[in-house]
This record gives C-alpha cells, structure tokens and sequence, in this order.
C-alpha cells in the first residue's frame, strides 16, 4: 500500500462507540507511511481521549473550533488546505445528518466544508438507525455530492443487535484509504515524466547544476501512476525513491535526458518537469582544473547550448500531448506563455520559483496552467502531492479532449 506513502490524512472520529477502532486505524495508516492529524468531535472524546490518539498520530489532537491556540498554529482552514484525504472513522447518524445538512458548527464539519480534498466516511450505528429512511436519505445525498461511503458492515453491535451498521476494521479501512487514491484517468495511456536536475561536468570534480530537488516530478510520476497509467519517469540526480508502479531511468546530463526520452517513445503523454540546464562546458577537462596563477582570479568557460529537450520531442512525427514547466523568479506568465508558443505546447504549467514558499526544495507549490489559447487555471497553494493529483487529472481530461 505504497499509496499512502507521505500522504496526508485527516482522521475525524465521531461520538460513537466504535471510536475505539479509531486507534488502531491511526496506526494502521501510520504503518503504510501516512501522515495523520486527528480532528475529534464532542462526542467522540466521551468514548476515546485525545491523549491516545495524540500518541499514535505523533500529532496534537485538533478539538474545537474557535481554539486560539490551535488557530495560531494549524487552524481549520489551514488544516483543510493540508488535507489529501478527509476520512471520517466513525461517521455517527447525526453526523451524516449535519455534514447532508452543510451544517458547521464544529472543527468538524466546518473543515469538511471547507476542504477540496476528497472526504471518506465509515458509517457506524445502530442497525435500526442504519436503516432508518432519513439516514439512507443521508447516505444517498452525501454519496451524490462525492462522498465515499465505506460500509457499513454487518455483524453483532455493542447493543447486542445484529446487522449492517458495524464500522469496518482498521485494516480494510486503511486498504479503502490507499483505493481513495486510484483513479482511471489515465488508464491505458503511456505517460512520460522528467524530474529533477541535470548536471554538467566541468571536470572530474566539478559541475554546474540547479536547485531543482525531482520532488514535483517525482510527485506526478506517483499521480500518473494512481491514474492507471503505465509511467516512464526519467530523473536527473535527486534522492527520492522510486513510487510505487513507475519504471525509473537515472539519468546525469541534458543530452542523456534526451537520449533516455528518446528511447522511451512513443508515449501518449509528455510531463517535461525537469530543471534541465541550458548551457554545458564546450570542453570537459580531463584533470581537475588548477588554479593558475598567472590567471589573476577568474576562470572563464566556454559554455555552449544543450539540445531543447522539450521542443524536440514535441517536434515529433509521433509528438505526444506535451506538457511543459516554466519556472521562473520575475514575468511569470509572460514568459511561461512565450515558452509554451515556442516549443508547440500543448500545456504549459507556471510556478514561482522566487517564492521559497513554494519553490525549489520545498513541500508545497501553487501553479497557474496556461493552454493553447492562453487561457489559464490555477491551483492554490498545497502539498506538492496534492497539487500533482490536481494537475494530472486537469491533463487528463484535457488529453481525451484532445
């Protein structure tokens, strides 16, 4: 379940006798590489005390709505923002009821609201209260706004009934917590991605490089893949491991990236997200380079062109849909949109590099899309996780129109 890997979750429990699973489950998600903030209702911390869960999530456990404290650090916006899946373990009657309602009148339900992460609910109660046409109602309505119901299962409950309405396992949950994150987008289609730097010797010892760390790319090799389709990710040198279903071709120089990529085609999809340098050496000295004193103190180098790894492979008899990354400190749209005109893009994504929020190195990016007709999309600031699930599902349908 490597889908769970580094994503994040936020862990609602409702005031329900089935809350002591609630546990287990953090654990379970945990174990599968989750990272997990719990936000609790009234109810729930009668039947499960925060400090435990507190001590399985690794996190303070999120209360009340209109904490000071809490608001200063991860509020309920902030949190919602953070968010890549909401799952909400257990999901009472009256808590169906509020969230069919668009009530918020706690943490809970007000970050639901405000969350564009998908939302998962496991229904725990009463057989009868199951069954109940107002909370069937319920169910159906929240299943149509996009809501995902896991269970209820049947069984014996803690009032001594049998039937459905039993909160599934900690185990099975965690299992519909990674197929949250699979989708048949891209199923069938050979998706190509470029991540990371490259570097260009100078001599034995030295090279010119960038900041660029892959995790962007590395992020959308991960979502193309949940997507069904059969990835392709050509990376520069970075230290990030290899998601789970991508085949991974390590690669150092421009003109290697190029050959890699040439070699992989055809493919139906193009995402170039690598830094790739512009100019190498013209000469690669054998030795490493001395200081010469008769020099003063400069070294000049010749430098010449790398091969436009973009353009070239959107010049292609056989081109693919080509989606190309324009990083930039200043202009950002301008120059993205000459970018985008001048290798025959298809799609061009523009990020603030500037912006150490969300530039090199960081966790978190904000991106404008621009299309052919210039028209644009943009996605606000979030994991670089989330942004990529965002962004390969804004290609998709993009591709099927195409």
């Amino acid at each position: 379940m490597q889908r769970l890997y580094r994503k994040r979750i936020v862990l609602g429990v409702g005031g329900g006798i089935a809350a002591y699973k609630s546990a287990e489950l953090v654990r379970r998600l945990r174990d599968q590489g989750a990272d997990v903030h719990v936000v609790m209702t009234r109810g729930g911390r009668e039947f499960i005390t925060p400090l435990t869960l507190q001590a399985l999530s690794g996190h303070p456990v999120h209360l009340d709505l209109l904490d000071p404290a809490a608001e200063a650090a991860m509020g309920h916006i902030e949190l919602a923002r953070w968010a890549d899946l909401v799952l909400i373990a257990p999901a009472t009657a009256d808590l169906m009821a509020r969230l069919a309602q668009g009530v918020a009148d706690d943490l809970l339900t007000t970050l639901v609201l405000a969350t564009d992460a998908p939302i998962a609910l496991a229904p725990a109660m009463n057989q009868a209260m199951w069954r109940d046409p107002a909370t069937q109602a319920n169910a159906q309505l929240l299943g149509e706004r996009g809501m995902r119901l896991l269970g209820p299962a049947a069984g014996s409950q803690a009032c001594g009934d049998v039937g459905l309405g039993r909160m599934l396992e900690a185990d099975e949950l965690a299992q519909c917590a990674a197929d949250c994150f699979q989708s048949q987008a891209l199923t069938g289609k050979h998706v190509l991605i470029t991540a990371g730097p490259t570097q260009e010797n100078i001599d034995p010892v030295r090279y010119i490089t960038n900041h660029s760390s892959g995790k962007m790319g590395f992020a959308l090799a991960e979502a193309a893949a949940e997507a069904g389709a059969k990835v392709t990710l050509i990376s520069g040198p970075v230290h990030l491991p290899t998601p789970d279903r991508v085949t991974r071709i390590d690669v150092v120089s421009a003109r290697d990236m190029l050959a890699a990529c040439e070699a992989a085609m055809p493919c139906d999809l193009l995402i170039a997200a690598a830094a790739v340098a512009d100019y190498r050496p013209e000469v690669v000295a054998q030795h490493k380079l001395k200081k010469d004193p008769s020099s003063g103190d400069g070294l000049l180098l010749q430098m010449v062109r790398n091969p436009d790894i973009l353009a070239t492979l959107a010049s292609r008899a056989d081109r693919p849909f080509s989606v190309g990354f324009a990083a930039e400190t200043e202009n950002l749209l301008g120059y993205a949109s000459r970018k985008l005109q001048d290798k025959n893009l298809d799609l061009i994504v523009a990020n603030d590099v500037a912006n150490p929020s969300i530039g090199f190195n960081s966790e978190e990016n904000a991106i404008t899309i621009i299309d052919r007709d210039l028209q644009q999309s943009s996605f606000a600031q979030t994991s670089k996780g989330k942004i990529a699930r965002q962004l390969v599902d804004f290609i998709a349908d993009r591709l099927h129109r195409a």
